[in-house]
């Protein structure tokens, strides 16, 4: 597995887009309105480091409680996997538990992920590296 993004949780996606310009990131895709997970997102880059702009559009989104929680923060590792399915068993047997089911996410092409909680390593989500099918 290879870090793939730092997901980076925020409030309002354009204020934040404007904010991480001034810091020399710039945005590598269009915002995304991700209606499964009521998320808007947007990737910026700078220096080769990718952070993914998460942000809730409705109060119901899978993220709203962690803002409500958290404010303005990063809070997970994206790790992209050659082999998504193998991982994710030796992941869920080594002390991650999923947090829901693989779902396809339309902000990173339709490819796979899956998110999984441990105790000491906090949330990281998995992407597959390429669609399956």
């Amino acid at each position: 597995m290879k870090v793939n993004h730092i997901g980076y949780l925020v409030a309002n996606l354009q204020k934040a887009v404007d904010e991480f310009e001034k810091l020399g990131y710039k945005a590598i895709s269009e915002v995304t309105h991700d209606t499964l997970r009521l998320t808007d997102i947007c990737f910026m880059q700078m220096d080769g480091y990718i952070v993914e702009l998460v942000s809730p559009y409705d109060e119901s989104s899978v993220v709203s409680g962690l803002l409500k929680k958290y404010k303005n923060m990063p809070y997970h590792i994206c790790y992209e996997s050659d082999d998504f399915d193998r991982e994710l068993e030796f992941l869920e047997t080594n002390g991650y538990t999923r947090m829901g089911d693989s779902l396809a996410a339309p902000a990173l092409g339709g490819r796979r992920v899956c998110f999984l909680m441990n105790a000491k390593a906090g949330m990281i989500e998995i992407l597959e590296s390429s669609v399956s099918g």
